[in-house]
């Protein structure tokens, strides 16, 4: 099969013009018409997401996340996207990118990550139509039963493999049931689960002053952008397994989060004294 196919395959499932505006989603490096010999996904791609794929004899690198958002004026070596696609053209890589199409489309990246959190009666939390194409930003379901917030957040941390949960103080004194979510940055849809009656919204990005004022609304909890979008890759995976059965698929073994924890209990307890 050609590598057009392995495209095409993504994009009936997650069409490009379910992308939001400022996206770059789709081909980014090198040519559809070569045959594919295998396929690498990724989050991000790096150098080491590239180097894998040679060492696995793959010219196929799928990223969730354009490794070009903005045109390059210079292809050097100054930076890491640079070298990235010097790298993938000399070694006959394909890259490309399933990003904000695949966050948007029905069961995609948000579809999955309420899967995994049990939720039920899951619908978009903002629903549009692009290019005759149904899809929406964010989903909103309910869990099979009431949780305790602290409890919901916890599990959700342990699910996800979340180092440091932040998380607003929500309404104590009411559990939660109505979820609504975005992976990845969507604190721009914090509104639209307020009005919606959401007991909890789950995002991985949110900037600091959206936590103020909905003490008695609703909780908040932020995984992280890397740890919201984690099974991404198995979807992607599952989605080219049933398409094209015969291509090589596999996994990058190496996680691409550049952030890293450094946790200080010292620093937990003063600051736990603080708010008592």
């Amino acid at each position: 099969m050609k590598i057009k196919e392995v495209a095409a395959a993504l994009e009936r499932f997650a069409p490009l013009p379910l992308q939001e505006d400022y996206d770059n989603a789709g081909l980014q490096v090198g040519l559809t018409e070569t045959e594919a010999s295998g396929a690498l996904l990724c989050l991000d791609v790096t150098e080491e997401t590239v180097r894998e794929a040679v060492r696995r004899g793959c010219n196929v690198l799928v990223a969730h996340h354009p490794l070009l958002f903005r045109g390059l004026k210079c292809v050097s070596a100054s930076t890491e996207v640079e070298r990235c696609v010097r790298e993938a053209i000399l070694h006959g890589i394909t890259i490309y990118a399933a990003h904000t199409n695949l966050d948007n489309a029905p069961g995609g990246v948000n579809h999955r990550i309420a899967e995994k959190i049990g939720l039920q009666e899951v619908k978009f939390l903002q629903p549009f139509t692009r290019g005759g194409n149904e899809g929406g930003s964010g989903v909103i379901g309910v869990l099979p039963s009431p949780e305790a917030p602290l409890e919901f957040l916890r599990r959700v941390a342990e699910i996800f493999g979340v180092e440091c949960m932040m998380h607003n103080a929500g309404p104590a004194d009411r559990k939660v049931q109505r979820v609504a979510l975005c992976g990845g940055a969507g604190d721009f849809l914090l509104g639209e689960a307020i009005r919606q009656e959401a007991d909890v919204f789950l995002t991985g990005e949110m900037g600091y002053h959206h936590y103020f004022g909905h003490e008695a609304e609703l909780w908040i909890g932020v995984l992280g952008h890397y740890q919201s979008e984690r099974f991404t890759l198995s979807l992607m995976r599952e989605v080219l397994a049933e398409a094209l059965p015969e291509l090589p698929v596999y996994l990058a073994s190496q996680p691409t989060n550049p952030i890293r924890y450094m946790l200080l209990p010292e620093m937990v307890e003063q600051n736990r004294k603080e708010q008592q």
